[in-house]
């Protein structure tokens, strides 16, 4: 065909087409979309942007809304209109009901009404979308059960997380969509077992049940997935062993079955999995040893087994696994020493070996751990601090050191060879530690958070202290320090500027055990949930509160309790606006309680009881929730929770009559007339003494 040939057979067939061209130039929205669009509309209490006929009397030139042709969807229309196949509104701040009319998208391919504020239950005809390929309402407050005539055939994404929708999964879901790849029911307040129709999803890639109530043991019909990604089903009730079966999901790179109640061993059949590079199996009732095969798997970077009842020696295949990453083994009772050849983990950085029988020294290897960012070894039998921190300072990556309930009864070294250039979180508490607080320290320039509370720490804090610029949680409290505290610590850059920035060593990784003083027993910590903090109680501190505390604007919380200062309760600590807790009971204040207090609008926490204050105790904003145990012990205030003020608008009594009055009469007579004549010799001295100075 020559070229002349090709352009007259290009221009015939442009021509053909051009009526086709020129109609869908003339389209406009099905009229039966429109109205379910227009009935959606009205359902909701909050406008669309871009929607309405007052907008365009075309719905398919409205914001969010994909059309096609009934054409080109092989639709046999008499009249050829646009149908809606996308209908997008994710994140636009819509409240209200999915309306029932949504059903009536016959054509309907994708719907994402993520990220919104809609409520109550979804619609029986949502599920009932023949040609639906992704459905997209996570991040809504959506409830009830998901519908059970569940009949979605072309499904390939289904995500309704973080919703509150309750009752049971619907076995209907993979019976009638075994297209599915994606299903994610996160975060919801499902109940009952896994039904085993799941093992028909056999498409699935990614089976996202995680924060749920479900419960019983995990159908075998989900190990048949061999096309599983993710299994991630942590945080609700499921029990039994975890069955070998689960070595037949080959293309697994994430597991997680962490916080439910699996037990028994774990299986031995990581072999299988090599492509896995997330397990994650902590808070659960797992016991023996770890298995030979995920003790050396070349593609774990994750392993987190805390709080099991794990034991036996720690048995890390540093030269197999040379993925590993985060190794998390805290709370279990895993015995004898720290493996020495933890620093040949070429990308190990994360270490939590916490609440374990783990005994002995730092081992000497551990001078060449460069990658070693994170290291928790808190509540073991560990001894010879001094050795511990010369050979730690010499990881040089090492940002984050807690030691706590370790190394009891040693002192804290003074060794001013130490250095920890990079260290960020440094927690020893709790060690019965003596000493004093280390000049080496003052050195940590990046320190963000201290914690050396709990110990028999003694002397004065240093003034340094307050040269750190990141530090926005210092606790040293229960020791016995004393003399003032220093005025440099009310210049603290981080609690006046509320810039703290910090980075968690990994997903999951927990900081410390500590004390909550808002519920019981001891939770986990990351950086990120330590409120910005000065905690000097329980010492033997002496001096005033420094009014320049009122500078640090970003603290929440301020605990100088059960102390001796002294002094006024200063006006400026109104100034400190984010201050949630304010501890000032137990030491020898005086003076009044400031009224301006009653301006920290977030304050929960506040106690100046046992100290010689007086006055009246202010009302109004949070002073109204505080128990009289807050008040109390201070003889000389009076108000709503101690005795009655005096009224001064009532008349003074007058003294009856009686010999008594008549002497003090007399008195009160005599002592005018020694006044007058005690004023006049004054006047007289002091004229004679100006007229001599004058002369």
């Amino acid at each position: 065909m020559g070229v002349q040939d090709f352009w007259v057979v290009l221009f015939v067939i442009g021509f053909c087409f051009q009526p086709l061209v020129l109609r869908s130039h003339n389209l406009t929205c099905h009229p039966n979309d429109l109205y379910a669009l227009l009935d959606f509309s009205s359902s909701l209490q909050s406008a669309i942007g871009g929607w309405g006929k007052n907008f365009s009397a075309d719905c398919c030139k409205w914001a969010g809304i994909t059309c096609n042709s009934s054409f080109s969807l092989g639709l046999n229309d008499s009249v050829d209109t646009y149908r809606v196949v996308e209908l997008g509104l994710s994140s636009k701040k819509l409240i209200g009901n999915v309306s029932e009319s949504l059903g009536n998208l016959e054509q309907l391919r994708a719907l994402n009404l993520s990220h919104n504020f809609l409520k109550n239950s979804l619609p029986a005809s949502l599920f009932q979308l023949p040609n639906l390929e992704y459905l997209d309402l996570s991040f809504n407050d959506l409830s009830g059960p998901i519908p059970v005539d569940f009949n979605l055939p072309s499904l390939l994404f289904l995500d309704i997380s973080q919703n509150y929708f309750n009752g049971s999964i619907p076995q209907s879901i993979c019976a009638n969509s075994i297209r599915l790849q994606v299903l994610k029911l996160a975060v919801n307040y499902l109940s009952g077992n896994l039904p085993p129709s799941l093992g028909n999803c056999s498409s699935l890639e990614d089976l996202s049940l995680l924060t749920n109530n479900l419960s019983g043991g995990v159908p075998e019909g989900i190990y048949q997935l061999q096309n599983l990604t993710r299994l991630t089903i942590q945080d609700n009730k499921l029990t039994g062993p975890l069955s070998k079966e689960v070595g037949k999901l080959i293309n697994l790179n994430r597991l997680d079955i962490s916080a439910n109640w699996f037990s028994g061993t774990i299986p031995d059949v990581f072999h299988s999995l090599g492509r896995l590079q997330y397990f994650v199996a902590h808070s659960n009732n797992f016991s023996g040893q770890i298995p030979p095969s995920l003790s050396s798997s070349p593609t774990i970077s994750l392993l987190n087994l805390r709080n099991n009842s794990l034991d036996g020696p720690i048995d890390i295949n540093c030269s197999a696994m040379t993925s590993l990453a985060s190794l998390d083994l805290g709370s279990n009772q895993f015995d004898g020493e720290i493996p020495s050849n933890l620093p040949s983990c070429r990308h190990l950085n994360n270490i939590n070996l916490a609440r374990n029988n783990l005994s002995g020294q730092i081992p000497d290897s551990f001078k060449d751990f460069h990658t070693l960012n994170y290291l928790s070894l808190s509540n073991s039998s560990h001894y010879n601090l001094s050795s511990a921190l010369q050979i730690l300072q010499q990881c040089q990556n090492l940002t984050t050191l807690v030691l706590a309930m370790n190394f009891y009864d040693e002192e804290l070294p003074a060794d001013p060879t130490i250095h920890f250039a990079k260290l960020k979180v440094l927690i020893i508490t709790n060690s019965r530690l003596t000493g004093s607080i280390p000049q080496w320290l003052s050195r940590s320039s990046r320190l963000q958070l201290l914690d050396i509370s709990w110990n028999c720490l003694e002397g004065t804090i240093p003034a340094w202290l307050g040269n750190f610029t990141d530090l926005f949680f210092l606790d040293i409290s229960n020791n016995s320090f004393n003399g003032y505290i220093p005025r440099s610590l009310t210049k603290l850059q981080s609690l006046i500027t509320g810039n703290i920035s910090f980075r968690e060593p990994s997903p999951d990784f927990p900081l410390f055990m500590k004390k909550n003083a808002s519920a019981r027993g001891l939770q986990y910590n990351k950086v990120w949930s330590f409120p910005p903090t000065l905690d000097f109680s329980n010492n033997n501190l002496s001096g005033p509160i420094w009014p320049a505390f009122g500078n640090l604007k970003a603290l929440h919380v301020l605990n100088l309790g059960f102390n001796s200062l002294s002094g006024p309760i200063p006006n400026y600590l109104s100034e400190v606006t984010n201050l949630e807790t304010l501890d000032l009971s137990h030491n020898k204040l005086s003076g009044e309680i400031p009224p301006s207090l009653v301006r920290l609008s977030f304050l929960s926490k506040f106690s100046v009881a046992y100290n010689q204050l007086d006055g009246e105790i202010p009302t109004g904003g949070q002073f109204g929730t505080f128990p009289n145990s807050s008040f109390e012990g201070n003889n000389n205030i009076c108000g709503d929770y101690a005795s009655p003020c005096p009224s001064f608008s009532e008349p003074l009594p007058q003294p009856r009559p009686h010999s008594k009055s008549r002497v003090e009469y007399k008195g009160v007579v005599i002592g005018i007339a020694m006044g007058f004549v005690f004023g006049v010799a004054c006047f007289i001295i002091t004229d004679r003494y100006v007229w001599t100075w004058h002369f």
